[in-house]
């Protein structure tokens, strides 16, 4: 039984200001958020992890090394993997979530409400489909490396990214993959596999619990 911890990274300048980031526009994380991945390290620090993998994105990275450091595991190893990355959002990275609805109406609504409709061509971005193809390979690679009944991974990406994931990995078809709603900055959501990643099993969802402030809406996407 293998238990997959996914973490969305901290909050950064661009989640603050409403701002598209996909894996081009990568912004710091706030000076706040890493006080906010202590909290979460130390929710997490009874669990022993045998890894550690994470996108290659700076955001990505800084959280997973302060998660590392706080949880002072010395066999604890960090990967970075590059299929791990957030969405390619092409021309909407880096623009206000207001000027993406006001110049690309329909692929705005597409990627937050209807995956299944999203046509991310005019904006030369990476579709659902591209993203989960390049993903799952990642996933499939990880519990292949930890297949023993007490691994725990920790995998630290994106939030769009991650819930276009995850949702995958449950059985969503691409019309249902936000109908469990969105991912929030720090968050921790737990799947479980007892078949070696044939199937999975959620265990908690989007869990911000351990964070001393409630997030608002700037942190879910």
């Amino acid at each position: 039984m293998t238990k997959l911890l996914f973490i969305r990274h901290g909050k950064t300048a661009w989640n603050l200001e409403g701002r598209y980031q996909g894996s081009q526009g990568d912004s710091p994380l706030l000076p706040a958020s890493y006080e906010e991945i202590h909290q979460l390290a130390a929710a997490l620090q009874p669990i022993h992890f045998s890894h550690i993998y994470a996108s290659p994105l700076k955001r990505a990275r800084d959280t997973a090394m302060t998660l590392k450091n706080d949880l002072e595991q010395p066999d604890l190893s960090l990967t970075i993997l590059s299929r791990l990355r957030e969405f390619n959002l092409g021309k909407m990275e880096g623009m206000a979530f207001t000027d993406v609805q006001a110049q690309y109406p329909q692929e705005f609504d597409s990627f937050r409400n209807h995956p299944d409709q999203y046509d991310p061509t005019a904006i030369h971005g990476e579709s659902f489909q591209q993203l989960i193809k390049r993903m799952l390979p990642a996933i499939q690679q990880i519990v292949a490396a930890n297949p023993r009944r007490e691994d725990n991974v920790l995998i630290v990406s994106h939030g769009a990214a991650l819930n276009a994931l995850v949702n995958t990995m449950l059985g969503a078809t691409l019309a249902t993959l936000r109908d469990r709603g969105g991912l929030s900055n720090t968050s921790t959501t737990i799947l479980e596999t007892r078949d070696r990643g044939k199937s999975y099993k959620l265990l908690l969802w989007n869990d911000t619990s351990y964070l001393s402030r409630q997030p608002d809406p700037t942190d879910t996407i």
